[in-house]
């Protein structure tokens, strides 16, 4: 049976400081103050009888008993939500919304593609797409904010509560501007690595533990000019204006390869290779629009990728 003491405010309280990691932000986002949010979470641990949140240094982290909580906190507001959202479109004439995360390997050739296939279907849907790290990505589809991310497989202990669909895999590549000195040296590339300047990925990306043992397996143990980036932009500008090397999925930059205005480093990286695809909640029905999504995403990661959609299989 329901506790009768667990309202929504609780709920919204506690899934925001779960999101940002701090009372204070929280507070700040729900236009309330700090003091009211200690007390509402407060109110929460005496219903619960558990602590979840704990301090961590100067902030402050989720316990174990509040991780368990937000898989469901996250999925009731989500719910909520929705009915919500299900009214207010009713009443429009208009399809629910579909908030997407892409992670930057899917979104340059990826969803582009997909995109225009959703349109033509007219379901009357607003569309949402955000980037970033995959961390912020599924933390966000854990909560409900999100009803997708698209994009590489996260590690075991952060899928839990999650369904992956694996449409196809991808590597990493090196990739320098037209002209650059290491695409005509005869020596290794790792010998000299460590001169240029490297573009890496963040520290909270899923590709940067593939990077890591790759560059320690062929003798790179550090690069002094490094650059941790998750930012396509940045990463295609500063390289096209320098002799920066750039570690980056090959989905990324697979276009400006074909153009000729990047060069992939003659190095088999065949050991990064890692599974692609869409990552939901476990416990979520699609809504009749993100079924049609997810279906144009697996046309357009066949088109790219040269796999056929009925091999795209849930697991």
């Amino acid at each position: 049976m329901i506790d009768a003491r667990v309202k929504f405010r609780h709920l919204q309280a506690f899934v925001e400081v779960a999101r940002q990691k701090s009372v204070m932000k929280a507070a700040g986002l729900l236009h309330v103050s700090q003091p009211a949010v200690t007390k509402t979470i407060r109110e929460l641990e005496e219903v619960l009888g558990v602590k979840v949140f704990e301090r961590d240094g100067r902030g402050i982290r989720i316990t174990r008993y509040g991780e368990a909580f937000l898989r469901h906190a996250g999925a009731a507001l989500t719910a909520i939500r929705q009915g919500l959202d299900s009214v207010s479109q009713e009443r429009a004439g208009e399809g629910p919304p579909v908030r997407v995360g892409a992670l930057p390997t899917v979104s340059t050739r990826i969803m582009p593609r997909a995109m225009v296939h959703f349109l033509n279907e007219e379901t009357g849907s607003r569309i949402k797409i955000v980037t970033g790290e995959n961390a912020v990505l599924l933390s966000q589809l854990r909560i409900g904010d999100l009803d997708l991310v698209v994009g590489r497989l996260a590690a075991p202990e952060q899928m839990t509560g999650f369904s992956f669909e694996h449409l196809y895999s991808e590597q990493v590549v090196f990739v320098v501007r037209k002209g650059h000195p290491l695409l005509s040296a005869k020596s290794s590339v790792f010998e000299t690595l460590g001169t240029y300047p490297v573009l890496m990925p963040t520290r909270a990306s899923i590709i940067r533990p593939f990077v890591e043992r790759f560059l320690i397996a062929n003798g790179v143990a550090s690069l002094p000019n490094q650059i941790e980036t998750v930012s396509d932009s940045f990463g295609r500008a500063f390289v096209r204006a320098s002799d920066a090397i750039w570690i980056i999925s090959t989905g990324v930059v697979a276009d400006d390869i074909e153009d000729g205005m990047l060069a992939a480093l003659p190095i088999d990286t065949s050991e990064t290779k890692g599974p692609v695809g869409l990552t939901v909640r476990a416990n979520a029905i699609p809504s009749m629009p993100l079924a049609i999504l997810m279906q144009t995403i697996r046309e357009a990661a066949a088109e790219v990728s040269g796999k056929p959609v009925e091999a795209a299989g849930r697991r």
